[in-house]
C-alpha cells in the first residue's frame, strides 16, 4: 500500500513518457497507469510501477489511485480526426473521471497537460498568455457543412480546462495546468515535425509552408522539466501556466533545421492558394466516405503552416523559474538523432 509518489495517466505516449523519465531521474517514485493494450517501448528501462485502468472507466481508478500523493494527468485524445464522441469521452469525461478518483483516493495535488490551443491558433499578431479568452474554434471555410476534425481536439481541450478548474476549485485541490505549445522530440509522431521528415525524405518537392510566420515549440525534454519543477513548487489553489521556448521562430526556419540535422533538402513552400483548395476537396471526400484515416493535407494542417501564432511564457518564468535549457539546434539535433538511430529516417 505504500506506494507514494506520482501516478501519471498518459505515461505511455510522447510527452508522458519524456515527463516519466525525468521524475525517475530524479529519484520520485512513479507509477504509470496503462491500458490492456498500451505499448510499453517508451517505458523500457525505467522502474516505473505498472497500473492497469482506463481514465473513462472511473470505477477503475479509484483503487490504483490510493497510495499516491500526486497525479500528472496527461492523457488525451491527440489527433485531428476522429469521432467527436471519443475526443469528449477522453478529454473531458476522462478528466473529470481522474479528479475526482483524485477527492475519493485523498490526493490533493493534480498536475494536468493542457494545451495552448484552447487560446486559439489562428493567424494573430498578438502575443496571447494565460489572461487570454478562450478561443479554441477555428472558423474554417465550409465548417458548419462539415467539421474540421482538428475543432475536436480544441474545443474538448477548452472544454476538459474548465471543468478541471471549476471541479478543483469547489473541492479544494490545488490543480497546476501546464499549456505546451507545440513540443518536438524523441518519440515524436503525430504533431507534425515527424511527418515533415518524412515528406522530405520522400523527395517531395512542395509542402504547405511560408516564410514569415512566428511558430512556438518546446523539446520534449524541456517540457517534462517543466512538470518536475511544478511538482517541487507544490502551489496551492489552482494556476495554468504556459510552457515554451523563450521565444518563438519563424517555421520555415524550425522545418529547415530539421531537413539540415537528417541531411535532407527542405521541400519549398506551396503557396496557399493552391493548398488550400486541394486540402479542403480532400477532406471533404474523406468525410463524405467516413475514412478512418485522415488525408494527406486538411484545412487544420494546411492553416497550422500559414498561421502566426505566438506566446508569452513570462509567467512559466516567474512562477516556476522555468526557461528552456535547450537552443532550438540542440534540442532538434537530438530529436533527429533519435530517429536515425531507430531507423525512422
Amino acid at each position: 500500500m505504500a506506494k507514494k509518489g506520482v501516478l501519471i495517466t498518459g505515461g505511455t505516449g510522447f510527452i508522458g513518457s519524456h515527463i516519466a523519465r525525468a521524475f525517475c531521474e530524479n529519484q520520485v517514485k512513479v507509477g504509470c497507469l496503462i491500458r490492456n493494450d498500451s505499448q510499453l517501448a517508451n517505458l523500457e528501462g525505467l522502474p516505473v510501477e505498472l497500473e492497469t485502468g482506463d481514465i473513462r472507466n472511473i470505477g477503475e481508478l479509484r483503487e490504483v489511485f490510493r497510495g499516491y500523493e500526486w497525479v500528472i494527468h496527461n492523457a488525451a485524445k491527440v489527433a485531428d480526426w476522429g469521432n467527436y464522441r471519443e475526443f469528449y469521452q477522453t478529454n473531458v469525461v476522462g478528466t473529470v473521471n481522474v479528479l475526482k478518483a483524485c477527492v475519493q483516493a485523498g490526493i490533493k495535488n493534480v498536475l494536468m497537460t493542457g494545451s495552448n490551443s484552447v487560446y486559439g491558433e489562428e493567424n494573430c499578431f498578438v502575443l496571447k498568455d494565460e489572461e487570454s479568452p478562450y478561443n479554441s474554434h477555428y472558423p474554417y471555410l465550409g465548417d458548419g457543412i462539415f467539421p474540421c476534425k482538428l475543432n475536436y481536439y480544441r474545443d474538448t481541450k477548452a472544454m476538459a480546462k474548465q471543468e478541471a478548474l471549476a471541479f478543483a476549485q469547489k473541492h479544494d485541490l490545488n490543480l497546476t495546468i501546464l499549456e505546451p505549445v507545440w513540443v518536438y522530440g524523441e518519440r515524436e509522431f503525430n504533431t507534425g515535425f515527424y511527418e515533415y521528415l518524412k515528406t522530405a525524405k520522400a523527395g517531395i518537392p512542395l509542402v504547405p509552408g511560408a516564410k514569415k510566420n512566428k511558430f512556438h515549440v518546446v523539446y520534449a525534454g524541456d517540457l517534462a522539466r517543466a512538470y518536475f519543477l511544478a511538482y517541487r513548487k507544490q502551489l496551492t489553489g489552482q494556476h495554468c501556466i504556459l510552457i515554451g521556448n523563450e521565444q518563438p521562430e519563424n517555421m520555415d526556419r524550425i522545418y529547415e533545421l530539421f531537413c539540415s540535422a537528417a541531411g535532407l533538402r527542405k521541400p519549398g513552400n506551396l503557396p496557399k492558394a493552391l493548398g488550400y483548395p486541394l486540402a479542403f476537396l480532400m477532406e471533404l471526400i474523406f468525410t463524405i466516405f467516413k475514412a478512418q484515416n485522415p488525408p494527406l493535407l486538411t484545412r487544420g494542417r494546411v492553416n497550422m503552416f500559414y498561421d502566426n501564432i505566438e506566446f508569452s511564457v513570462e509567467k512559466a518564468n516567474h512562477i516556476l523559474g522555468f526557461r528552456n535549457s535547450f537552443s532550438l539546434e540542440e534540442g532538434i539535433k537530438r530529436t533527429v538523432s533519435w530517429y536515425k538511430e531507430q531507423g525512422l529516417i
